[in-house]
């Protein structure tokens, strides 16, 4: 793999981070972090721009925390330096994959916005993810200037959608059997969970594009409010996300 495709990969995965479920972030930061590792230019390049960093500071400049002893307006901001930007987003993200500091957290103090998880993840796309692969791009603009030979697109038809439907079944049910046992859960919300899920299921037969995605937005927000996420959550996520292409 050459540079340019290298480059091209990491700015792959950031699109995916930026147009992924919200449930699925951390999951697609950790797959850009892989990337890094795994291409040997991005590799180098980060860990040069990190050798001298001053990451503590360096947040402490980033991440504002304004009180004025009524409201808070906290934000976040990125450095102009490119270098610097590169090393503080690396950072940052690597922070997010080992939880040293919490992503929800953290887009609900600096990505505050209406008050929403999906409005402050957006936001914070537009400003932290954006500004990496802006980052990136500059750094590479030569590579990514000269032509390139695309490979002809591989003809891949997947699973019928039969049988990714009977996947999405089971995993569907164990993601059920999950919410029923969790003692955890109030009733109440409980039981709506579990007819979200007959209902996606059924948008999935139907291929109702729009209630699926309305769906699965209305189930994100009850795991994130109750903290119950299943082992199994993102596969299904990642399920449907691949049936939804067949659509």
């Amino acid at each position: 793999m050459d540079t340019k495709e290298q480059v091209l990969e990491f700015l792959e995965k950031c699109e995916e981070l930026k147009n992924c479920k919200f449930i699925m972030a951390t999951a697609k930061i950790k797959d850009i972090l892989k990337c890094i590792v795994n291409c040997p230019e991005l590799y180098h390049l980060f860990s040069e721009v990190t050798k001298n960093f001053n990451y503590l500071l360096m947040r402490s400049k980033c991440l504002v925390n304004v009180n004025d002893g009524v409201y808070g307006n906290s934000y976040c901001v990125l450095p102009n330096d490119i270098n610097q930007r590169l090393a503080f987003c690396f950072c940052l993200f690597v922070e997010f994959d080992k939880d040293t500091l919490n992503f929800n957290e953290f887009l609900r103090i600096y990505f505050p916005e209406d008050g929403s998880y999906f409005a402050s993840y957006h936001a914070f796309c537009n400003t932290v993810v954006s500004g990496l692969q802006d980052a990136i791009a500059e750094v590479f603009r030569d590579e990514l200037s000269k032509p390139s030979e695309l490979p002809a697109e591989a003809d891949s038809s997947g699973p019928a959608k039969s049988g990714m439907l009977s996947a999405l079944n089971l995993s569907i049910s164990e993601e059920k059997q999950f919410i029923s046992a969790n003692g955890s859960i109030p009733e109440e919300e409980k039981e709506g969970a579990l007819e979200m899920l007959d209902r996606l299921f059924e948008a999935l037969k139907n291929e109702n594009v729009g209630l699926i995605n309305a769906l699965i937005f209305g189930y994100n927000y009850f795991v994130l409010y109750n903290r119950c996420a299943s082992d199994g959550i993102a596969s299904l996520i990642r399920e449907i996300t691949a049936y939804e292409q067949l659509l």
